[in-house]
């Protein structure tokens, strides 16, 4: 029987690169309607020091006929569970958008659970857990769902062009849309663990000010580092993000 730690873990970790003499794990955790896939080029990027592990939700490529999960708490979860495996050197957590939230909720359960703090969170392109806003895409019918996905330009326009495959991904990028819209901070202890908050500076879905207010949810450190950009500025300054966790993950790390 393979060894979790050399292939792919099951259905919900990819590892596009591996890295077995890395010194820390780095999640990646995509955003709604985003797949494994997404952070390819983030796993290609990384130095050696730093093992990247991608998360495939369901109902997405190979997982396409699973169940969906519409939940952030019900995700968070589900990948706690599969990162365990992978928790032999430390473990960050990169999330942009729904995933900035989830990597939160993993990173709650990963130090109240089993007292493993991670080497840091990186929140990317999300607001902080504690702000709110009443959002209700997920109530759109589908002609409205797939203008708010051009209109924040995550989604390859030719899958949104292709009628048949965009039947295939609605329910899923749906499922995802309401797990991120109907998510609610539950208060409890701030984490211990180093927070970064990444922004675009003209995102619709994020103030800086709501990014700013990731500093409220940790007793570690805290940087805030805005960037030109909408929603998905990571795409136009992939390679500074990439060499900012770096930086911070080569640094020495908590075991």
């Amino acid at each position: 029987m393979n060894s979790p730690l050399t292939e792919d873990n099951g259905l919900w970790i990819r590892r596009f690169h591996p890295r077995p003499d890395s010194r820390v794990r780095l999640v990646c955790l995509p955003h709604a309607g985003g797949s494994a896939s997404f952070y390819f080029p983030v796993s290609r990027a990384m130095p050696e020091s730093v093992d990247v592990l991608c998360v495939q939700y369901p109902g997405r490529q190979d997982r396409r006929t699973e169940p969906l999960l519409d939940s952030v708490q019900a995700l968070a979860d589900k990948v706690y569970e599969a990162l365990l495996p992978w928790a032999d050197r430390p473990l960050a957590l990169f999330g942009h958008s729904m995933g900035a939230s989830l990597g939160y909720e993993i990173a709650r359960r990963l130090e109240r659970d089993r007292g493993i703090v991670p080497a840091a969170l990186f929140a990317s392109g999300r607001r902080a857990p504690s702000t709110h806003r009443d959002e209700r895409v997920h109530l759109r019918d589908d002609d409205g769902l797939v203008a708010e996905m051009r209109g924040l330009s995550g989604t390859n326009p030719q899958l949104l062009g292709d009628d048949e495959v965009l039947r295939m991904i609605l329910p899923a990028i749906r499922a995802d849309y309401r797990a991120a819209e109907t998510y609610t901070w539950e208060p409890g202890p701030p984490l211990r663990c180093p927070v970064t908050s990444f922004t675009g500076d003209d995102d619709p879905k994020v103030t800086v000010e709501e990014a700013a207010a990731w500093s409220a949810h940790t007793d570690g450190p805290f940087n805030l580092k805005v960037f030109p950009g909408g929603h998905f500025f990571l795409a136009q300054h992939q390679a500074e993000i990439v060499r900012l966790m770096a930086e911070q993950l080569e640094t020495p790390v908590r075991a």
